[in-house]
């Protein structure tokens, strides 16, 4: 990504966020326009508190604004959804709708989640995040599903006087947050960093200890080919890896399983990774003078 992109999205994903407070607070008044004021003032001043979080998020781009920018700028999805349901159906409605969509987006792309991964970067390096392995991403979407269902429930149906579900819902959405946030930050702190020595790889999903390669023990990368028998240390995820050719070979260390608790010890001379922008990795490559192609 061009360093101009990177300073234009975090500011394009401030700027939607800030629009679509706008609308969101009169869709929230015109849904709840025939509840009880306790169940208005619980939607409206939730719905600022969770706003004010995500302006705290992408205040500054870093690895931790990252994780907490896409567990709350999300959460404006089903909000906007269960205010059309609700009775906010004219303009109002709708555009918050969109707006969480397109601000969604934004804070899910690859490009934005580049930008805030290089803003806790160290010295002269270059992090490029890691596609999430498609099984995990699914048990953080379920997950993460689960809890945005109990945090916006709970208050209001507490508001509403349902005692029972309300305190249910609630406690989970607390308890599910700190459960849950180490899980989510993992997909956050998975990069393949290039950096003047030669190339890291940072996944803690995958390896129990990280992988650095110095320049002089890379013979070459490449975009994978379709019979490649490198090492996937992709966790597997979708679409392009990257290989990485070893001139001799090197030992990585597997995460920890249950059936090997303590890691598991593998020689390779060759692995793939997953970075979400596998051409821009390889140019970053390429200008360090790494082989590559």
């Amino acid at each position: 990504m061009r360093p101009d992109a990177e300073r234009v999205l975090p500011w394009l994903l401030r700027a939607g966020w800030v629009a679509m407070a706008v609308v969101a607070a009169a869709a929230i008044d015109e849904a709840t326009a025939d509840r009880s004021a306790p169940v208005h003032d619980v939607a409206r001043f939730g719905g600022a508190a969770v706003w004010l979080a995500g302006v705290a998020a992408m205040a500054i781009p870093s690895v931790l604004g990252l994780t907490a920018t896409r567990i709350i700028v999300p959460t404006a999805v089903p909000a906007a959804a269960l205010a059309s349901i609700a009775g906010a159906r004219g303009a109002a409605g709708i555009g918050f709708l969109v707006a969480a969509i397109a601000v969604t987006v934004v804070a899910c792309s690859a490009d934005l989640g580049r930008a805030f991964a290089q803003g806790s970067a160290y010295g002269d390096e270059r992090r490029y995040p890691l596609r999430p392995p498609a099984a995990y991403a699914l048990a953080t979407l379920v997950s993460w599903s689960v809890w945005t269902a109990s945090l916006l429930a709970g208050p209001l149906l507490l508001a509403a006087r349902q005692w029972v579900p309300g305190a249910v819902l609630t406690v989970l959405a607390a308890g599910g947050l700190v459960w849950a946030w180490p899980r989510w930050h993992r997909l956050a702190r998975r990069w393949l960093v290039v950096v003047p020595a030669g190339l890291v790889v940072h996944d803690h999903l995958v390896l129990a200890e990280t992988l650095m390669l110095r320049r002089t023990e890379i013979a070459a990368l490449r975009l994978a080919p379709a019979a490649t028998g490198a090492l996937d240390l992709t966790g597997p995820a979708t679409g392009h890896a990257v290989e990485i050719v070893t001139r001799e070979p090197v030992t990585v260390i597997l995460a920890a399983s249950p059936r090997e608790p303590r890691g598991r010890p593998v020689h390779l001379t060759a692995c793939l990774v997953a970075p979400s922008r596998p051409g821009r990795a390889l140019a970053a490559a390429a200008g360090r003078r790494l082989s590559v192609g």
